[in-house]
C-alpha cells in the first residue's frame, strides 16, 4: 500500500475583500464581501514508501496547505487524504509518531533553552524508550556534528546551526514520512550541502518517505527524481524530472571555448546562440542531435573545450509556470 494516497484534494478559503479608502472600509463594515480562495484544487496523488518526492511551484501554489492536509493540521473541504493508512485530520496518537514537519521558516525548539533541553521534552512527548532515543541521539550527532552546538541558547544559534537541531528534534522518533517545507531556507551554500547529505543518509538509512519543498533547485535535483508541480492549488506535472526536462525543453546548451573569437553568424549555422564572451559561446541545439552538432564544430572551428548540458532546471520550472499563466489568462 502507498504511504501517501491523495484523490480529489480540496482545500478552500473564504477571504474578506475590502476596497481601499475610508469609502470601502464603511462598506465593508456593513456589507462584508468574501471571495473564495482555493490553495488546493482537485489535487491527487500517491507516493511509495521510501519515495523523495520534490513538490515545487511559486508561492501561494498550494504546497504548504497541502502538507498541512496531510500532516493533520488542516482540515480538506472535501477529498480523500490517506497517510500510513491514517485519515490525517483525525490526528491520532498512533498516526502522530510516524511522521514529522519541519517547516524552514518556523522553529519547535525551545529559544531560551539550549538544544538539549528540547531533544529531552520531545523524548517524552513521543515516549522514546531509553535505549531507543540514546541510539538515535547518537546516529544524529554523528550525521549533523551536533556536540558542539547542544548546551547553547537555541538564540544564540546561527540560522544554519539551529536548522541542524531542528532536524534533529524532528527525527528523534523515527518518523517513516519526512514533510519539509524549505528546510535549507536562508542557509549557506555549505550548510546546504550538509542538509542534503543528511536527508539523503536518512532516507537510506531508515528507508523514510520524504515530501521536499524547496525554492532551491539543488535541494530537488540532488535529492528526488520525482517532481510534482503545482500552480495555483493545481497540478501541472507529475512524474521523472528529466522526462520534465526532456518534455519542455526539446534542445541542450553546448558551451565551447574557442581558440579565437568567431562572429556569431557562423555559430549561428550551427545552433540559436545564446551568448557570445570573447572565446566562449553558448549554443542551443536540438537535444537529438546535440553530439554531432558537437563534432562538427570540432571538425570546423578551433576549439579548446566543448561541454553539452541540460537546460538549468529553474528555467524549466519558470518556464512550467509561464505557460500554465498564459492558459489561465486565455481560458483554457
Amino acid at each position: 500500500m502507498p504511504h501517501i494516497i491523495v484523490e480529489q484534494l480540496c482545500k478552500y478559503y473564504q477571504v474578506h475583500h475590502k476596497e481601499a479608502g475610508l469609502i470601502g472600509s464603511l462598506r465593508a463594515f456593513f456589507n462584508r464581501q468574501y471571495r473564495d480562495v482555493k490553495a488546493v484544487d482537485d489535487v491527487n496523488f500517491t507516493i511509495e514508501a521510501g519515495e523523495m518526492v520534490g513538490f515545487l511551484g511559486p508561492n501561494g501554489a498550494g504546497k504548504t496547505t497541502t502538507l498541512k492536509v496531510l500532516s493533520g493540521l488542516l482540515y480538506p473541504t472535501r477529498g480523500r487524504a490517506v497517510v500510513l493508512g491514517f485519515t490525517p485530520y483525525e490526528r491520532k496518537r498512533a498516526f502522530l509518531e510516524q511522521f514529522t514537519l519541519v517547516m524552514g521558516n518556523k522553529n519547535q525548539l525551545l529559544w531560551d533553552l539550549p538544544a538539549m533541553e528540547s531533544f529531552l521534552v520531545n523524548r517524552a512527548i513521543y515516549d522514546i524508550p531509553k535505549a531507543q532515543y540514546e541510539a538515535t541521539f547518537k546516529e544524529l550527532n554523528d550525521l549533523l556534528d551536533l556536540e558542539p552546538l547542544l548546551k547553547k541558547q537555541v538564540r544564540k544559534l546561527s540560522l544554519g546551526e539551529r536548522m541542524k537541531c531542528e532536524l534533529a528534534a524532528a527525527l528523534l522518533h523515527r518518523p517513516k514520512i519526512l514533510f519539509l517545507d524549505e528546510p535549507t531556507l536562508g542557509l549557506d551554500v555549505t550548510m546546504q550541502v550538509a542538509i542534503r547529505n543528511f536527508v539523503k543518509a536518512y532516507n537510506q538509512r531508515y528507508g523514510a518517505t520524504v515530501i521536499l519543498t524547496s525554492h532551491y533547485m539543488a535541494d530537488v535535483t540532488e535529492l528526488t527524481r520525482r517532481v510534482i508541480v503545482i500552480d495555483h492549488g493545481r497540478i501541472l506535472y507529475d512524474g521523472h524530472l528529466q522526462q520534465l526536462v526532456e518534455q519542455v525543453a526539446p534542445y541542450k546548451l553546448l558551451s565551447i571555448v574557442m581558440r579565437s573569437p568567431c562572429p556569431p553568424e557562423i555559430l549561428g549555422q550551427y545552433g540559436e546562440v545564446e551568448k557570445v564572451e570573447g572565446v566562449k559561446a553558448t549554443l542551443r541545439v536540438e537535444r537529438g542531435r546535440a553530439s554531432e552538432i558537437a563534432s562538427r564544430l570540432l571538425t570546423h572551428i578551433k576549439l579548446d573545450d566543448v561541454l553539452i548540458e541540460e537546460p538549468p532546471v529553474e528555467d524549466i520550472i519558470r518556464q512550467v509556470f509561464a505557460e500554465s499563466k498564459e492558459n489561465r489568462e486565455s481560458g483554457e
